[in-house]
């Protein structure tokens, strides 16, 4: 079977009739029921807020650079063996250099 590839969907793009669900059994791709219950649940999971600010003042904003193949493998390294993320590992370095400033 050819892999299909999904259409492009933008604003202009037409939205069919509704479906009562309530008459009209639906399937998502898991076969799972589509319900009144499941449709709630998706809603409110689409409404969860994105990660937690590192700061109490408001969303963190980020900073983004480039480093070298075998800098950011040497981090990955380090920072799974810290059990921590690479963005955490930079965060920590890049604290540590501001404050012995």
């Amino acid at each position: 079977m050819a892999k299909r590839t999904p259409p492009k969907v933008t604003a202009d793009t037409p939205i069919g009739r509704d479906v009562d669900i309530k008459r009209e059994t639906r399937r998502d791709k898991q076969c799972h029921r589509v319900t009144d219950v499941y449709v709630d649940r998706l809603i409110g999971a689409s409404r969860k807020p994105g990660r937690p600010a590192l700061s109490e003042d408001g969303p963190s904003p980020s900073i983004a650079f480039r480093v070298p193949a075998t800098l950011r493998e040497r981090a990955k390294t380090i920072a799974e063996r810290e059990g921590k993320s690479v963005s955490q590992l930079a965060r920590e370095a890049l604290e540590a250099r501001v404050a012995a400033s």
